[in-house]
């Protein structure tokens, strides 16, 4: 995904209160209108809980690289990830970081009307105004020089990454970022895996648009390797000027 955490002020804003909630493997960056950690924190825990407790019964649900049916036992967040891994064919445990930040997020807006929630680069956003995201693709020359325009419209999204280049998240692909938008977090993020799954090279990037346009529930998919780009559905992106850029980077300095 995201090179860890020096991603998290590349969504540029100034009216949101930003914190950090940690709870074992769990590491979210949070922006919301007023200081919720507590909150979070709580709702963190909760779902941690709940995953924890259905593996301890359902062991394979842990280490599964293929969909697996879930039982009536299930809570709703694995229902999520298991449906979201069925509907591109990956393991259910892709889509656990979508599925925290989107369960977390959901509930967190019943205390501020925005909310972002990032979790090793996939995020869940609300927002009531236009929002850039800054993309970070690792050594392509490609990383900083673009950003994500997202409109207030399409919001809650979920806006979700998979690297083979970046960080030590699972893939058997080389795409420096696959990003894929979906109203639902669990599936972009499971989607963004499948499709990263795909890109050995540059050549394989309108493969991997085709695939993104077959899955239903997707809203729009970005595709980088080397100084490619690919694009479909409801993405803009536009350049980011030096002084949005040195902004993100002196944000990303103060962590």
């Amino acid at each position: 995904m995201y090179q860890p955490r020096s991603y998290r002020h590349w969504v540029k804003d100034k009216s949101l209160v930003g914190f950090n909630v940690v709870v074992k493997e769990t590491d979210l960056y949070i922006r919301a209108s007023s200081d919720l950690k507590r909150k979070a924190q709580r709702l963190v825990v909760k779902y941690r809980q709940q995953l924890e407790s259905y593996i301890e019964r359902h062991p394979a649900f842990l280490s599964s690289l293929e969909p697996l049916a879930v039982g009536d036992d299930a809570p709703r967040i694995v229902t999520e990830m298991a449906e979201a891994a069925k509907k591109v064919g990956v393991g259910p445990m892709a889509a656990v970081a979508g599925a925290i930040a989107e369960s977390v997020g959901k509930e967190l807006l019943d205390s501020s009307p925005e909310v972002i929630v990032e979790n090793g680069g996939d995020i869940y956003l609300k927002s009531s105004t236009d929002r850039l995201i800054g993309i970070y693709a690792g050594k392509s020359p490609l990383t900083g020089t673009v950003g994500l325009e997202v409109r207030s419209k399409y919001t809650p999204i979920g806006i979700c990454t998979s690297s083979g280049t970046v960080g030590h998240s699972l893939s058997h692909g080389k795409a420096d970022a696959v990003i894929v938008l979906s109203k639902s977090t669990a599936l972009a993020d499971a989607a963004a895996t499948a499709i990263g799954n795909m890109i050995k090279s540059t050549d394989d990037i309108p493969r991997g648009i085709e695939h993104a346009i077959s899955i239903k529930g997707l809203t729009g998919t970005i595709i980088i390797k080397d100084d490619k780009i690919g694009l479909w559905g409801k993405v803009k992106i536009r350049p980011i000027s030096e002084r949005e850029k040195a902004k993100m980077l002196t944000a990303q300095k103060a962590l």
